[in-house]
């Protein structure tokens, strides 16, 4: 399905967030549903409470629980005091409990994701959807964004909106222990071409973040011979020396395991996924138009870090049939590191995705 409406997509940041939702949720008529994760990272409050304080009981809630084997009893315990808070701050809503590895050790986030929301449809009387996708994983929220956005799509009076609480100093602290087995997103493997004598040319977008390299060099192994590795740096940031920071730590694989040209590397704002959305489409147009009747082009992406990078590539592999190839997460951890610089706090942001706001765009645009 064509999304003209992508190119101009409402979008609001920090204060414009709030005034949206004090100004647009106030209607009395709004019945809103949020999707967001209950586990140990506390930035799926915000949402949360913000929505709560202007809809009251017009607000119900899914909150997803990811269950990872051996959690920490740190974690384990902050997350329990997190789910009751949400609770707290929703009491109408549910616990939806997502197992993210099968007995014998598959990762079935996916799936399990698309059976939680299956068995809880939303209601006939919700006019809009909001995924908070802040302390989701790639493994957990991309499925969830992709059959949510589907569901508003069909009943055509419902928005659906993606709300992202960002904050890379944190995101930096948080240390995770890769799983072993790397694949495609559930809903994000399409299928290849059937053109005959077209070799296969594929594009890597790897999205590097700190402490991620055993996990993208696992990745890039599962994926195989590629035509260009495109890594893609948060720039600009509120962290001036972030992409610089990520380049040297990434010096072996970039030069060495990868040689990426370095020309081929992709930048994109921190702060607004609309850039690396158009981006991500720009190159992949580019790079169809350059292939045409040669390959078969085919651009995969691995989202492993900012979350707010992470939207924009989910919007980007939707659009244009991107794969998207990721190493679930056995465990996290936070580490307290003293020399650290100070936290300058969330940063949130707002997308509207489809619903009755584009109505008349998409009608002048043909859709």
């Amino acid at each position: 399905m064509r999304r003209p409406h992508w190119q101009n997509c409402i979008a609001n940041f920090e204060e414009q967030v709030s005034e949206f939702v004090e100004d647009y949720f106030s209607d009395p008529s709004r019945r809103v549903l949020l999707v967001a994760a209950a586990g140990f990272d506390p930035r799926s409050r915000r949402v949360a409470q913000m929505l709560a304080d202007t809809l009251g009981d017009r607000l119900s809630a899914l909150f997803i629980r990811e269950d990872r084997p051996a959690p920490s009893a740190a974690l384990l315990k902050q997350a329990d005091e997190n789910e009751q808070m949400l609770r707290t701050i929703v009491p109408r809503s549910e616990i939806l409990h997502v197992e993210i590895f099968a007995d014998d050790n598959a990762p079935i986030a996916g799936f399990g994701t698309q059976k939680a929301l299956a068995a809880n449809p939303v209601a006939g009387d919700v006019t809009d959807v909001v995924l908070d996708m802040s302390a989701l994983s790639i493994g957990v929220g991309y499925p969830a964004a992709r059959m949510l956005l589907e569901d508003c799509e069909e009943a055509a009076d419902r928005a659906f909106h993606v709300m992202i609480v960002s904050n890379p100093e944190l995101d930096d602290r948080i240390s995770s222990v890769p799983w072993s087995r790397p694949g495609p997103v559930r809903g994000f493997a399409p299928p290849l071409g059937e053109d005959e004598g077209q070799d296969l040319a594929q594009i890597w977008i790897p999205q590097l973040a700190r402490g991620r390299t055993g996990s993208l060099t696992q990745i890039g192994v599962s994926i195989g011979r590629c035509y260009k590795i495109c890594p893609l740096l948060p720039f600009p940031s509120r962290n001036p020396r972030r992409s610089d920071d990520l380049l040297a730590e990434y010096r072996g694989e970039l030069v060495d395991e990868w040689q990426v040209d370095p020309r081929d590397v992709v930048y994109a704002s921190e702060k607004n996924p609309l850039d690396c959305y158009r981006t991500l489409s720009t190159l992949k147009t580019r790079f169809d138009r350059t292939v045409a009747e040669t390959y078969q082009p085919r651009l995969v992406l691995s989202p492993v870090g900012s979350k707010v990078l992470a939207a924009g590539a989910l919007m980007a592999a939707i659009e244009h049939e991107m794969s998207v190839q990721y190493l679930e997460t056995e465990s996290y951890s936070i580490v307290d590191d003293p020399g650290h610089p100070a936290d300058p706090g969330d940063m949130i942001v707002h997308l509207v995705l489809s619903g009755p706001l584009y109505a008349s765009y998409d009608a002048a645009q043909g859709e």
